[in-house]
């Protein structure tokens, strides 16, 4: 090796020593941590994307936080519907849900699910692909957007955390499918995002992410560059009145708010795009996405 090969090697590892150390306080801080990954869009259908967000939440695990993985699985539950000639229908971006579509939805959603546990297993790490019914965690009403019965499509009316917590106790990742069950025993479609917020709230999750097909919050969403890394809840409401946070970003901020409303401590909203976006976004200063937080309080020290 000459002497500039070896100078450039130096220079890398180097580097990679320096984000270890960058590292270091958020390892320290969220230690013992529960933290819900919502997992979907192109990370969700890209092999590569995937392996990489699932590599990223094992790491979550080995370096000590608790991660809890929720997920949906909309797109895979379309082409499915499509195999059979059964035609999706939304309304309010909701999926009528009929009794043969729910079929179709739970046994979509449990094969993901369990393809999520297997990569997780692979990685050394034991994790457990469990759905909304089980332990009677997601308890769910009928859903009525604008007052239309558009089928199996629930809200959700309490969490029981029993089960998550003695996964977790036990040194398991969660693995969730976003379906629920109500008091007569009918199963019930649940919008992922919802059941994430819903999730993270009760389990009092010191973090909640979702992985979605844009950058975060910007300033101007046709500028990359605009893109806000911080803020609180003052903040986000004046841009949702002012129209900058609107269209499709809008409920799902209109999630992160309430979620923090509810305990939890901060929100990331992160491109799922993006290679290892969950360590870029929680273990680097400036971070690659939005994080949605209380108020100045909640800042970390280099906010």
């Amino acid at each position: 090796m000459s002497d500039k090969e070896k100078e450039a090697y130096f220079d890398i590892i180097t580097e990679k020593a320096e984000t270890l150390i960058e590292a270091l306080p958020y390892i320290r801080d969220f230690n013992n941590k529960r933290v819900v990954v919502k997992y979907g869009g192109s990370a969700m259908l890209d092999k590569r994307l995937e392996e990489s967000v699932i590599k990223d939440v094992a790491l979550l695990k080995l370096v000590g936080m608790q991660p809890i993985i929720v997920h949906g699985g909309g797109k895979e539950i379309s082409k499915w519907l499509d195999k059979i000639g059964k035609k999706s229908e939304f309304v309010n971006g909701l999926r009528v849900t009929d009794k043969d579509t729910m079929e179709i939805v739970e046994m979509v959603l449990n094969y993901i699910n369990k393809n999520l546990v297997q990569m997780v297993e692979k990685l050394g790490v034991k994790a457990a692909g469990i759905s909304g019914k089980d332990g009677g965690m997601l308890k769910a009403v009928k859903k009525k957007p604008d007052g239309k019965d558009i089928g199996y499509v629930g809200d959700i009316q309490s969490v029981n955390t029993d089960i998550i917590d003695t996964l977790l106790d036990n040194d398991f990742i969660p693995v969730i499918a976003t379906v629920g069950m109500d008091d007569d025993g009918n199963t019930y479609n649940i919008n992922a995002d919802d059941a994430a917020c819903s999730i993270a709230s009760a389990i009092y999750a010191e973090k909640l992410a979702f992985l979605t097909d844009v950058e975060g919050v910007c300033m101007n969403p046709d500028d990359k560059n605009s893109l806000i890394s911080v803020l609180d809840l003052n903040e986000a409401n004046k841009l949702i009145e002012g129209g900058v946070i609107s269209g499709g970003m809008l409920p799902k901020v209109i999630n992160c708010i309430n979620a923090v409303n509810a305990g939890v401590n901060r929100v990331h909203i992160i491109d799922g795009r993006r290679e290892h976006c969950l360590l870029l976004e929680f273990f680097t200063k400036k971070g690659i996405g939005t994080a949605i937080i209380g108020d100045d309080s909640g800042r970390y020290f280099n906010e």
